[in-house]
């Protein structure tokens, strides 16, 4: 199979891409890919690592605030189309596929107009203004949420769950004395999307000191950004503090409490793995989707919700060790995540691409 594969932005969109590409490997050893990616976020960092041809973009999102600077974005666009025609035209695939992130938009938009089949996935709970715009353009969509459905054309959408979390079953466990952890301890993993949070960051400075002498490790992951500023800050011995972790899932196997966004890719990842959480969604993405991704988790006591604007003294270092401390409520937290999960969510999209290749 010959793949053009685009995803970008945050780790949430490329990890799902790289699932589905190592799915792909998996069945069809000799395929090919060529990723399409902006050329200056995290992607072009993370994709040649996996020996994965890429192509950059010079392309941004719309700035909701000064709307002016969207003609530059829309030239963008422009731009970014007619090159995507070209590279998609020399590369000659079978399917070209978008994973989110505003970098699909042109790729997408691109193969559909030279005829191409098409395939989106959409992670999140409310879909995004790419998806949105893509969605009338496209052969097939999935979604990681059933509810999802229902804001998609019926006709050619389906539920085939976020990839990733058929991802991290695979991966192999981290240990948490890679870390200079203990394997002995019990690990709170604390992580704020692939690309950190400047407030929780700042929230956590005063709040490192709570943590010396608790029966319980922490590894917390500040984001490549905030890593310098962070590094220097004295902590208690049973805190690291890390910029970034490649391939979260593998320590995640070794956690007992994780604390995070609710990113769907991370959700996926804490339903798979059956990892009991705290999460603090982010207030700052569009239809507050964050928020609407764990909900459902929460009600089902499947996991604990803690609104940002609520981050206040310690309350969350409370949180945490009330709920390390209660192995009947954790118990409880893992039986009702399996209420979640969809087994084999990047062979059902591999199977469904298959598919529409074979209708072209």
């Amino acid at each position: 199979m010959r793949v053009v594969i685009s995803a970008g932005g945050t780790g949430g969109h490329i990890y799902p891409a790289l699932a589905i590409i190592n799915k792909i490997k998996e069945r069809e050893p000799k395929s090919e890919f060529l990723y399409i990616g902006t050329h200056n976020r995290m992607e072009k960092d993370i994709i040649p690592k996996h020996n994965i041809p890429f192509e950059t973009i010079e392309i941004y999102g719309f700035n909701r605030k000064k709307l002016y600077k969207n003609f530059k974005v829309l030239s963008c666009f422009y731009k970014c189309y007619q090159k995507c025609k070209k590279l998609i035209k020399e590369f000659k695939p079978d399917i070209v596929i978008g994973v989110g992130g505003y970098v699909t938009g042109p790729v997408i938009y691109a193969a559909s107009k030279l005829g191409y089949p098409t395939f989106i996935h959409e992670q999140n709970s409310i879909p995004g203004k790419c998806n949105n715009f893509l969605a009338s353009h496209v052969t097939l969509i999935g979604t990681s949420f059933k509810s999802t459905i229902d804001k998609f054309p019926k006709e050619k959408t389906i539920f085939t769950g976020n990839p990733c979390s058929e991802d991290a079953l695979k991966q192999p466990i981290m240990k948490k004395s890679e870390f200079g952890l203990l394997d002995s301890k019990k690990l709170v993993l604390i992580v704020m999307g692939s690309l950190g949070s400047s407030k929780i960051n700042d929230y956590f400075i005063n709040l490192f000191s709570a943590f010396g002498g608790k029966n319980y490790q922490v590894l917390y992951v500040t984001g490549n950004a905030a890593y310098e500023s962070l590094k220097n800050i004295k902590v208690p011995t049973n805190v690291k503090l890390v910029p970034y972790i490649d391939n979260m899932t593998r320590i995640m196997k070794s956690t007992d409490i994780m604390v995070t966004r609710a990113g769907a890719s991370t959700l996926s990842e804490i339903i798979a793995l059956k990892v009991p959480s705290i999460i603090i969604p982010s207030p700052y993405v569009p239809d507050n989707h964050q928020y609407k991704n764990a909900i459902g988790l929460v009600d089902a006591n499947a996991a604990i919700m803690i609104e940002e604007h609520d981050l206040k003294g310690d309350i969350l270092v409370r949180n945490i060790d009330t709920l390390i401390n209660d192995d009947a409520k954790i118990q409880n937290m893992k039986n009702n995540l399996s209420d979640f999960g969809i087994d084999g969510s990047a062979t059902i999209i591999y199977e469904n691409i298959k598919k529409i290749i074979g209708e072209k």
